[in-house]
């Protein structure tokens, strides 16, 4: 071998010694860590109506068709899911707000159905109206969202913001439950009463809705996005009298991936 060969192989392995050096010198691209995703709330947003829960070991009846864990999984976001049925803004409060953090980055809310007995109402309006009072019923509960849970509403905003300073909240509603009309054989909803309750569901997220205002939260409201879906229309995004009773008048599963998802998942950004 001549000297000039030595002298260009001896050239190419220092350049390739010095290449390797700088490979092992450069760390591995650290991959971000998912966004934290708090869903906290009611059976609306823990999945009852979907008929398929979660074995965690509570009542929660928190579901994988819920639209918390849809829009998780759509965004990549990482899901601290609370959602418990049954709750109120003392139970969320309570039981759920010791998951938010100034890492949270965002935050998902529905409650106040459970607070003003809307449960109670829509089972008292069920009845034939000779052995019911469901006029009486739905007057209590519109007095008690009108002065009462606006009150309740903004000091559980107000420890949300304080908790997770820096989540984007999306304060999430209730759809209307009725179309005029009542297919199930044993309730008795009139028209007018099927009336009357949409309309509490309206005041209910007027009162929502400004609380949600008040505190800088964005609004999810899902009226529109439900109408010609809603219980006893072609194809009902809300279930009906059903079998547990516990799953009736609360979103099914595609109330949950067409209604509330794409709803949500367009608010939980920034």
């Amino acid at each position: 071998m001549s000297r000039s060969s030595l002298r260009l192989l001896l050239s190419l392995g220092s350049v390739l010694s010095a290449a390797l050096v700088g490979l092992v010198a450069i760390p591995p691209a650290a991959h971000a860590a998912a966004p934290v995703y708090v869903a906290l709330g009611d059976s609306y947003s823990s999945g009852v109506g979907t008929r398929s829960y979660i074995d965690d070991g509570t009542s929660c009846q928190r579901s994988n068709y819920a639209y918390p864990k849809l829009v998780a999984s759509a965004k990549g976001y990482s899901l601290s899911f609370k959602a418990c049925s049954g709750a109120t803004t003392s139970t969320v409060t309570n039981s759920q707000l010791s998951a938010l953090s100034s890492s949270t980055s965002y935050v998902t809310i529905s409650v106040g159905g459970n607070d003003a007995g809307f449960t109670g109402v829509i089972t008292e309006c069920a009845q034939p109206g000779w052995m019911s009072d469901c006029d009486g019923a739905i007057n209590t509960a519109q007095s008690f969202i009108n002065n009462t849970l606006p009150g309740r509403l903004g000091t559980l905003y107000a420890s949300i913001r304080s908790k997770a300073p820096n989540a984007v909240v999306v304060v999430v509603g209730y759809p209307r439950l009725f179309m005029g009309e009542d297919c199930n054989a044993a309730t008795w909803f009139s028209p007018a009463e099927e009336t009357r309750l949409n309309q509490t569901a309206d005041l209910l997220n007027s009162k929502l809705s400004a609380a949600a205002s008040a505190k800088g939260f964005k609004w999810a409201n899902p009226t529109s996005r439900f109408v010609g879906h809603a219980v006893c229309d072609d194809v009902e995004w809300l279930n009906g009298l059903s079998n547990p009773v516990s799953e009736s008048y609360h979103p099914n599963r595609l109330g949950h991936s067409s209604g509330y998802k794409p709803l949500v998942a367009g608010l939980l950004v920034g």
